[in-house]
């Protein structure tokens, strides 16, 4: 089960149709080289395209016989998706390190289209307890699933990282009910598509608010009442979550409320991307 959900939730089909780069401009000669060293010359990275970073891990896919694409979120350079070279072999030192997931500080070879190049990666935290545990894998999954999908190629989002990082830390810890929901929660206000949780959506009355309506946006009052139902506990802890008062709201105990949020933060989610999220049908098997 472990090993589909990994395949489900944080692996992928190769991407087709990648841009080719600019054509590489012809080298001078060097006097007296032979091929190899030509070769060497002409591969070599240059140091003004070498970056580091701090990422984690989204997801990987494979690529030829012993190659694979990680696409990683960085802190600095947003996400990336970068070719590992020879990280499937036994021999690989690298291997184990770049596992979706993982906390790595990264060195790469910028390239002349979507793929970069991994030159060298260092293990933070691997998020063993995560990996070991199928409910936490299954819960984990569904928070890097959504990053992946709401975030842009090489647009830095150091919200995010620092989010997604916390969310993994505290999985990892021990898990708290709330924290996937609080997770997709502020992703969708980091993307100013949040739910409105403080007055009714279409009468703009404060209360009583009696339900949740994605279809259009958000709360409802007793007279507009539509949607999903949420008693006053539930609002409660979406507001602890949408004001910035998220330790609160990870204090509470697991409860029917803590799951109907989660269930409301992913139907969210979903309607936003307009599709499943894989990770949570997979989780809910």
């Amino acid at each position: 089960m472990g090993a589909r959900l990994l395949r489900a939730g944080v692996h992928g089909p190769v991407l087709a149709g990648l841009p080719a780069g600019a054509p590489l401009r012809r080298r001078a000669r060097v006097p007296g080289a032979g091929p190899a060293l030509r070769r060497a010359a002409r591969h070599r990275p240059s140091g003004v395209n070498l970056y580091r970073d701090d990422v984690l891990v989204l997801r990987t896919y494979k690529l030829g016989e012993a190659d694979r694409i990680c696409v990683l979120l960085g802190e600095t350079a947003g996400k990336l998706r970068v070719v590992a070279k020879g990280v499937r072999r036994t021999t690989s030192k690298q291997g184990s390190r770049l596992e979706p997931l993982a906390h790595v500080r990264v060195q790469c070879h910028r390239g002349r289209g979507e793929l970069d190049t991994l030159t060298q990666a260092q293990a933070i935290e691997p998020f063993a307890a995560i990996r070991s545990d199928f409910d936490r894998l299954a819960r984990a999954s569904i928070v890097v699933e959504a990053v992946d999908a709401m975030t842009l190629d090489r647009e830095p989002a150091p919200d995010v990282y620092r989010l997604l990082l916390g969310v993994l830390r505290t999985i990892d810890a021990g898990d708290r009910p709330l924290v996937v929901a609080a997770a997709l929660l502020r992703l969708l206000q980091l993307d100013g598509v949040a739910p409105v949780v403080d007055r009714c959506v279409t009468c703009d009355a404060e209360g009583p608010l009696v339900a949740i309506d994605l279809e259009v946006g958000g709360a409802r009052c007793e007279r507009c009442r539509s949607g999903l139902a949420v008693d006053d506990d539930g609002f409660r802890l979406l507001g602890l979550i949408l004001t910035g008062r998220t330790s609160a709201a990870l204090a509470e105990p697991s409860s029917p409320v803590t799951s109907l949020l989660e269930r409301l933060a992913v139907r969210a989610v979903e309607r936003h991307l307009d599709r499943r999220l894989r990770a949570a049908a997979v989780g809910d098997r």
